[in-house]
């Protein structure tokens, strides 16, 4: 049930204390032995709050530690591409690394401009240095908890490869920080900021380059010269001085909406849950640019690190990221010439259908990956994928010619898409699905949550298909049963059950004592509620059975 604030202006009474919030990161220190404190790194790094001793001064002092040990044990040489985003906690924990990467001789690339740096940005300056001939590869952070609460802080390692490090290397990397943080951080590396800025770090500018190489991607000469009308809010985030030089530099017709950056981000209207969420896809975070609509042909929102895209139409309003997904797959296809024919289309495993539908019908091959954009990179990196997307509207794909753009999600390039995609077709993105459901069917498509314990959701973790008996979903005869995705046979970390018109995929929580269930029907919403019951019996009979 929505809070009865969702989608209204954030209070006073909404605010971090952001003094309280920093002095908890410098003056709390975690306790090892409690799961809750240690460094866990989930699909997008290690996230948590000052507060509840779970992003602390010394996890970045044991993370960065083991980040320097495991890129020494991987050979990588080069200078490591460090940018942060705009929550309270990204600076402090910014200023920690540098200190440590310095202390062990790593050389750090840091904004020229001192500013913050989108996500993309980061993947973008990794594959241009390992491209320019070099002999030391270089590698990355970003310090951005994503669309978290302004509370929080988060922490991710982006290898060689510009995007998301592998499980081996994160599970490496979080292994050896918990060590450190267990004993007592002896063997961790440090100087002063002052030294490491003095001796150990090159500028390099992010904005420049991303933005100057965006040609590379888009048809941006298409929306210059269809005059489409874009207003673009980073929802105080990282993109915050990106847009404007998009605009400036490419001759655009762009509106910064929201200027600001606040690190209380007092300027968002409240989620759907109540909490200040820089969530693009959330129509209750995204309701000031819902409602400024009308004034824009098209109108686009990102997350505080500009890795998530969301898109707003005058005839739609927020899209649902899985819709606009299929647009862009539909469009990108059928207008990247320099594309090879061969290259294929990524999903995540709870992603709609409508993606299978539309890929099979422009005859690629749909690649079917557990969710974590870290399972499309070797694709993108290679060029053997051509677009990789999933369902919390994270995306990216290939720049003109068909070589890399970005092997991180890129938020910025898809919103600019929507725009691309009207200027070219003389259609808004939404309208372009209307179409989509005309053709294939209108899905019915939603998450809820299920409460679970810590042990159930280690047994739904590791659920095989023959632990389910059931042979019907909701009234239609079960077609398959996974727990590994069909695209790469690795382990979804739970289970998806499909039949000719729906399907659900069950998969815990990394955070908190409950489990997810992503349901999607072609038989409607009427349907979809019946899926949702009947998943929740299923998992429960599964759970009961293994207990």
């Amino acid at each position: 049930m929505a809070h009865d604030r969702a989608g209204e202006l954030a209070r006073p009474e909404d605010l971090e204390d952001l003094p309280q919030l920093v002095t908890a990161f410098y003056s709390r220190v975690p306790d090892p032995s409690d799961p809750a404190q240690q460094v866990v790194f989930g699909t997008s790094g290690h996230r948590g709050s000052s507060l509840d001793c779970a992003f602390n001064e010394a996890h970045i002092l044991a993370i960065t530690q083991a980040i320097v040990e495991y890129r020494a044990s991987q050979g990588i040489t080069g200078p490591l591409f460090m940018g942060r985003d705009t929550h309270a906690l990204s600076e402090p924990a910014w200023s920690t690394a540098l200190e440590v990467l310095a202390a062990n001789g790593v050389t750090t690339a840091i904004d020229s401009r001192d500013g913050y740096t989108p996500t993309p940005a980061v993947s973008h300056a990794i594959l241009r240095f390992n491209s320019s001939g070099a002999m030391a590869q270089a590698d990355g952070i970003v310090v951005t908890p994503s669309h978290n609460p302004p509370r929080d802080g988060g922490f991710k390692y982006n290898a060689p490869h510009g995007g998301p490090a592998d499980s081996d290397a994160t599970n490496a990397i979080a292994r050896r920080a918990n060590e450190l943080l267990q004993s007592g951080l002896e063997g961790v590396k440090r100087v002063t900021l002052r030294q490491a800025l003095d001796t150990s770090v090159e500028r390099y500018d992010f904005l420049d380059f991303y933005v100057n190489d965006l040609p590379r991607v888009l048809n941006l000469d298409a929306i210059r010269g269809a005059g489409i009308r874009i207003g673009a809010d980073p929802l105080g985030g990282a993109a915050v001085h990106y847009w404007g030089e998009i605009g400036d530099r490419h001759g655009l017709d762009l509106t910064v909406v929201n200027p600001l950056v606040d690190a209380t981000f007092r300027f968002m209207t409240l989620d759907t849950d109540g909490q200040i969420r820089m969530d693009c896809s959330s129509p209750n975070a995204m309701a000031s640019l819902i409602g400024s609509k009308d004034k824009f042909d098209i109108a686009t929102g990102n997350d505080a690190d500009a890795d998530r895209h969301g898109i707003v139409t005058p005839d739609a309003g927020l899209m649902n990221p899985n819709h606009y997904l299929a647009v862009a797959i539909d469009y990108l296809v059928t207008n990247r010439s320099g594309w090879d024919a061969l290259t294929k289309i990524g999903k995540t495993v709870v992603t709609s259908s409508m993606i299978d539908k539309v890929v099979s019908v422009l005859g690629r091959d749909l690649l079917e990956v557990p969710v974590g954009f870290k399972w499309f990179v070797p694709g993108l990196f290679n060029g053997s994928l051509a677009f990789g997307g999933e369902e919390s509207a994270g995306a990216s794909f290939l720049r003109m010619d068909g070589g890399v753009w970005s092997t991180d999600k890129d938020g910025i390039v898809l919103a600019l898409l929507a725009s691309e995609i009207a200027a070219v077709t003389g259609q808004s993105p939404s309208a372009r699905y209307a179409e989509l459901e005309k053709r294939y069917g209108k899905p019915a498509y939603a998450r809820i949550d299920a409460p679970a314990t810590r042990e159930q959701k280690s047994v739904l973790a590791q659920l095989s298909p023959d632990q389910v008996t059931a042979t019907e979903l909701a009234g239609e005869p079960i077609t398959s049963t996974i727990t590994h995705a069909p695209g790469n046979g690795a382990a979804i970390g739970g289970l998806k059950v499909s039949t000719k018109n729906a399907w659900f995929a069950a998969r815990p929580s990394g955070t908190e004592d409950k489990y997810k269930i992503y349901a999607e029907s072609f038989n409607g919403p009427e349907h979809l509620a019946e899926v949702q019951a009947a998943a929740k019996e299923l998992v429960g009979e599964a759970l009961r059975a293994r207990a």
